[in-house]
């Protein structure tokens, strides 16, 4: 353990500066023992930390000081203060966390914990590596939010010493800032810190970029001086007129905004400079509404630019009335009304529960917009695959742009731009999106892929038995979906892969003579043993995902020592009893799309490791490169009982003509089956080849159609495609 109380022989000027500065502003709002606390944090920090020095050659302990000083500008409480300076003591030094609680208290040493890193994990990419931390930091702060205002302060304070990095390091830091702590920052309301992570990473990835337009900014500010002060004395005067005293100022935007603009909509510095934006504060709600009137009748508003975020906030708590108008020589002016207490909390976000404590219930709303945050993102991580899946999910749901649309009773449902009905059915529950299979948006039915308006009334229509579609992941935007999609269907193709990999080792026990229940529970067990296995689920999972041979597994059950090493070569030689296929067994049996079979084809199945039995025709033309892989082919045969509507193909030479088409879908549809779609593969000014999906329930109701259609006057010819 550090020797808390020894001074070291001399401190370093710039140490002391900073001490000095974070001195004088504990002591403007603790008291003397909680200062003392910080102090003591202090020497202990310099003890452990002695010896370690910042590539820019001054002691790593600065560091620490100046992130404390940054919690201490928003009045952070002592503990916070403490944890700040000794955050990296665990992580860099010999001082356990169990040294820390004894030293402080657990508080401190909880705080600590849930900033530092994990250790390097072995054989994990640096973005593994990364996720797996991002996702502990976010674990310990659903416990304490502290957590996270203590890394943007590190992070912050990074990103202003990243000069004397290597280019491709800082590329890397600040594109990680970018992607995830400034979303974090602006999550949480604290736009001061997100606009100052946005410049300087924006700055370190695209010096020259930063450089070029940093100076366009500064030379094109002079021009705009004389208009922003003519049209801010107008603003003024008019609300003197009507009485209105409030605050008005000019707002310069943020350097990485004007080129974000610029990027995203393909336009020059000069388009993005011309709107003039200015900042309205009021002393009351009231006011900002009567405000925003004034200034619609000093100048005309644009039609659908104005948004009202004190009646609807945005998901961070942000609120005020945004209106772009167009003042004096027809330049765009872009006003922002809200209230002195709402730019405070604008500013600071959940960081004002500390810095601002007049209107505890101001402060409160923040924390529980930031806990519910935090209560989703712990159920996507619950559900997260892996730490690069759950960074994937972070980083859509750091970046919304909200639609607010009503559930049939009137609540309202806030979601990001470009969700969907499926998205929504999550949002209300996930059990409904789950079962979900249709939707009415304001009384009329609408496909699930349907983009979300605001103001939309969606009523979600669902049925029993029903399963989420692998394609909704191709349209859901919200973190929330996409994971209990994913989530489900890794649970239904474990049930469905159980179902398969028990038929399948049933079936070659058969064959061998041998019944599963006969096989000795500790045969079983040591077989899982040697295989690596915790669980005969987990075996019959991995045979029913075609990841273990059926065969081979059944030959070690059987034999005396399950130990003896089977040969590959062994395989379904002695097999004479074909898997019987119903069309129904989900996820785990796919059916061919080169051939497409349905019931009364003669098939084959093939393993497809990790995804189960593709089953093809037996005249597949891919059939021979299948036949090759001995060992990983097996007989099937379709069931008596195969029900159901089978994708097949059909190639049909017709006359170009008028109504064809048309003729041809109808006689379809009138023998029972249904189109699932129509290319055209080759046409001319008199014959057109059409290549047509549709289903069937076997081989003899295929059979009627391509009859029926041959019957047509403008067929020419018909043919089964099989590869």
């Amino acid at each position: 353990m550090p020797n808390s109380t020894a001074l070291r022989e001399s401190v370093h000027p710039l140490e002391s500066a900073h001490l000095a500065r974070l001195n004088s502003i504990l002591e403007s709002y603790l008291d003397q023992q909680q200062v003392a606390q910080c102090i003591h944090a202090y020497r202990f920090g310099a003890a452990a930390h002695v010896g370690q020095f910042r590539k820019s050659g001054e002691p790593y302990i600065c560091h620490p000081i100046a992130v404390a000083t940054s919690l201490a500008e928003m009045h952070m409480d002592a503990d916070g203060i403490t944890a700040a300076i000794l955050h990296d003591v665990i992580e860099d030094t010999g001082v356990s966390k169990s040294q820390l609680a004894l030293e402080f208290n657990n508080e401190v040493a909880e705080l600590v914990d849930g900033v530092t890193k994990l250790s390097k994990i072995d054989n994990k990419s640096h973005a593994e590596t990364q996720g797996e931390n991002v996702r502990k930091m976010f674990l310990a702060m659903a416990k304490d939010l502290r957590v996270i205002i203590v890394k943007l302060a590190d992070r912050l304070h990074n990103m202003e010493t990243l000069g004397v990095m290597l280019p491709p390091k800082k590329r890397r830091i600040a594109r990680e800032t970018l992607d995830i702590y400034a979303p974090i920052a602006n999550r949480l309301g604290m736009n001061s810190i997100r606009h100052r992570l946005e410049s300087l990473s924006f700055e370190a990835m695209y010096p020259y970029r930063h450089a070029v337009l940093s100076s366009a900014i500064k030379k094109a500010r002079g021009n705009r001086r004389k208009m922003i002060d003519t049209i801010e004395n107008t603003i003024r005067a008019r609300l003197q007129e009507v009485d209105f005293p409030c605050d008005v100022a000019g707002r310069e935007k943020n350097i990485y905004s004007i080129y974000k603009k610029m990027v995203q909509k393909k336009i020059p510095l000069a388009d993005v400079f011309d709107v003039y934006a200015f900042r309205i504060y009021c002393e009351d709600v009231d006011a900002c509404y009567r405000v925003l009137g004034i200034m619609h009748n000093l100048y005309k508003p644009i039609p659908g630019r104005f948004k009202d975020y004190i009646a609807l906030p945005k998901e961070n708590g942000y609120q005020s009335l945004h209106s772009v108008l167009i003042g004096p020589y027809a330049v765009p002016i872009e006003v922002q009304i809200r209230t002195h207490e709402m730019h405070r909390m604008s500013e600071s976000g959940i960081a004002a529960h500390w810095l601002y404590k007049s209107d505890p219930d101001k402060t409160r709303n923040f924390q529980a917009l930031a806990n519910d945050w935090l209560k989703d993102l712990l159920e996507i991580q619950k559900s997260a695959g892996d730490s690069l899946e759950f960074i994937d999910n972070l980083k859509v749901d750091l970046f919304p742009q909200e639609v607010f649309v009503f559930t049939p009773k009137g609540a309202i449902i806030k979601l990001p731009r470009g969700s969907t009905l499926v998205d929504f059915a999550y949002a209300v529950h996930t059990d409904l999106g789950n079962a979900c299979v249709s939707a009415r948006i304001d009384k009329q039915l609408i496909p699930l892929q349907t983009q979300l308006e605001s103001g939309m009334t969606v009523e979600i229509i669902t049925a029993e038995h029903t399963r989420p579609n692998p394609l909704w992941l191709n349209y859901v935007v919200t973190a929330r979906a996409r994971t209990a999609i994913r989530n489900r269907l890794k649970h239904i193709e474990g049930q469905e892969a159980l179902g398969l990999g028990r038929r399948l080792l049933e079936n070659e026990l058969l064959a061998m003579n041998v019944q599963l229940n006969d096989i000795s529970p500790e045969k079983i067990t040591a077989l899982l043993k040697l295989m690596g296995l915790k669980s005969f689920e987990n075996l019959l999972e991995d045979i029913g995902l075609g990841n273990k041979m059926p065969f081979l597994v059944a030959k070690q059950l059987v034999q005396d020592d399950v130990n003896t090493h089977v040969k590959l070569n062994d395989s379904v030689t002695t097999q004479n009893r074909p898997l019987m296929i119903q069309g129904t067994e989900g996820m785990v049996v796919k059916l061919a799309k080169c051939c497409r079979p349905i019931p009364g084809d003669a098939i084959i199945g093939f393993f497809n490791p990790g995804k189960g039995i593709v089953v093809h025709q037996h005249d597949c033309h891919n059939h021979a490169l299948i036949k090759k892989k001995q060992n990983n082919w097996l007989d099937v045969q379709w069931g008596h009982d195969a029900t159901g509507d089978f994708a097949t193909e059909i190639r049909i030479e017709i006359l170009n003509q008028r109504g064809a088409l048309a003729t041809i879908a109808a006689t379809i549809s009138d023998l029972d089956s249904n189109i699932e779609n129509v290319t055209v593969v080759d046409q001319d000014a008199r014959v057109c080849v059409d290549s047509i999906i549709l289903t069937a329930r076997n081989r003899v109701h295929l059979a009627r159609i391509m009859r029926r259609l041959k019957e047509l006057s403008i067929v020419l010819k018909i043919t089964r495609v099989k590869g």
